[in-house]
């Protein structure tokens, strides 16, 4: 029998318990013994056609199936007298049952303990004949899941208003709807010895490149974990440098921006139990754009785009730079400023290095209190600390007012960055440039920047360097990046992803 058995038209890994695969002959004692402690695990003896046939069982999970579903597609039918009755003993039944005498669209014939408990816990129930040890898969799964929703990370004006979901089936099926070719490839896996997690790797015949494929798979193999459960962890395994703060595969919630991505040449991943999908390989210049910037006209798509990149940039080294030129070359500012700055300072007992780095400190704070309390009371943490103790520190002389300033204008650019892992990325660049400035000045910055540069320069993504198009795509291809063309004059695929296929239009 084949490694992947396919049932309802997607490819079943096996079930792996704790220790070896399962390989014994199906039976329900078996199956009671791998559920053995399991209070959902549900088993009822069955007379097919009325009759008093022993040795015939029904098996399912409770909460993975559905009720309804069982009793009217597979028990009615399989109890009714006149479908079953006369049939000349189990193999006739099993016959009968298997080519259309139970309502169930989805059937798989199965011979093993393993691969039948597999598919109980893929949402089956399971017709087990113990005297011909082989069973009937009948796929009935409870549709108790989250209804497709609106983006809330990723909001848009004029794009779609559906995210992912937590469901493997149903992100594909949103995939599907937006490109409706038989040349999009589902393949599908699962990662975990315990957990058993689906996993869906999502590509474009003739546009993907099949060494990024080839490599992805090679990674999904080589994950020997207990479980996944959170998507940060499929991203630690599957990045080239998982010690680099810097995120190294796009990940989105929006099923549009994912079609988008794989129509450029880019490969796919969803997760079962994750609301979101990963794709590779993945650039810099990539974390700086959004799905809406194609729905808008390019002029003002490109100034969105130098808009992000400038705050990137201001994020990144304007505290820096206050403190150098602040402690060390207050000879750079000009003369009203350095007064109005003398004037503020006056009664400041701390230095700027300190009302700096306080600040700084204060802001992730609040930030994470923010985000970890439940939203009313998140909200009102929020606007506590930005507007009544930072006023209330500032009139009471502990930092002073361009501190404030100064801390807070990069941190409204670290929130332009569409990436969330960018910007965390960002606030502890901007932590270390700080660090480097109070001791060595401006040569701090400057040599954190070299340093910055020189460990970007040296990332990769699944073959891509992660300052593609910018390190090796010349003039034109580094312009592209920071202005949007016209979608008309827009038609070449990225060159860094190696597409089969460079052009998407005539």
């Amino acid at each position: 029998m084949s490694i992947f058995a396919f049932h309802s038209g997607r490819e079943i890994p096996p079930f792996h318990p704790p220790g070896p695969p399962d390989a014994r002959r199906v039976s329900s004692i078996f199956l009671k013994e791998i559920f053995s402690g399991g209070g959902d695990f549900q088993l009822r003896a069955v007379w097919p056609g009325g009759e008093r046939v022993p040795n015939i069982y029904l098996c399912w999970i409770d909460g993975l199936t559905d009720s309804s579903q069982i009793a009217e597609d597979v028990l009615r039918p399989l109890t009714e007298a006149r479908r079953l009755a006369g049939a000349n003993g189990d193999g006739e039944r099993f016959r009968l049952l298997a080519h259309g005498a139970v309502f169930a669209c989805a059937m798989q014939e199965r011979q093993t303990v393993g691969e039948t408990a597999d598919d109980l816990l893929h949402g089956c129930c399971a017709v087990v004949f113990d005297r011909l040890g082989s069973a009937l898969s009948f796929e009935v799964k409870s549709a108790a899941v989250r209804s497709v929703g609106a983006p809330t990370v990723e909001k848009s004006v004029k794009g779609g208003k559906e995210a992912f979901v937590e469901t493997l089936r149903a992100n594909t099926a949103l995939v599907r709807r937006r490109l409706r070719t038989p040349a999009l490839r589902v393949e599908q896996r699962a990662v975990g010895r315990r957990s058993g997690t689906d996993l869906a790797i999502l590509s474009l015949d003739g546009l993907a490149d099949d060494t990024i494929i080839i490599e992805l798979r090679r990674r999904l193999d080589a994950l020997d974990i207990d479980g996944l459960t959170a998507a940060g962890q499929l991203e630690q395994y599957l990045t080239d440098a998982p010690a680099s703060p810097f995120p190294q595969l796009l990940h989105t919630e929006r099923p549009d921006k994912f079609a988008e991505e794989l129509l450029n040449g880019r490969v796919g991943l969803l997760a079962d139990g994750l609301p979101l999908g990963f794709l590779l390989p993945a650039a810099l210049p990539a974390f700086l754009q959004v799905a809406e910037d194609k729905n808008q006209h390019f002029l003002i798509a490109s100034g969105l785009r130098l808009l992000r990149w400038a705050a990137l940039a201001l994020s990144l080294i304007f505290p820096a730079l206050f403190v150098a030129v602040a402690m060390y070359h207050q000879e750079m500012i000009p003369t009203r400023l350095l007064q109005s700055m003398i004037a503020a300072k006056q009664d400041v007992p701390f230095s700027v290095a300190v009302e700096v780095l306080t600040m700084l400190a204060a802001f992730e704070l609040l930030m994470e209190a923010g985000i970890r309390l439940p939203d009313p009371v998140g909200d009102t943490v929020s606007i506590i600390g930005a507007l009544i103790v930072g006023q209330s520190a500032v009139e009471a002389r502990i930092v002073s007012p361009i501190a404030v300033i100064v801390v807070a204008a990069a941190a409204i650019c670290g929130f332009l960055m569409p990436s969330r892992d960018l910007g965390a990325a960002l606030r502890l660049g901007r932590l270390g440039l700080t660090l480097l400035a109070v001791f060595l000045g401006l040569f701090g910055p400057a040599l954190g920047l070299c340093l910055l540069l020189w460990h970007l320069a040296g990332l990769e993504s699944f073959g891509l360097p992660y300052l593609s198009p910018l390190s090796e795509g010349g003039f034109i291809a580094g312009l592209r990046v920071l202005l949007r063309p016209p979608l008309p004059k827009d038609k070449l695929r990225p060159d860094g992803l190696s597409p089969e296929d460079r052009r998407n239009q005539k």
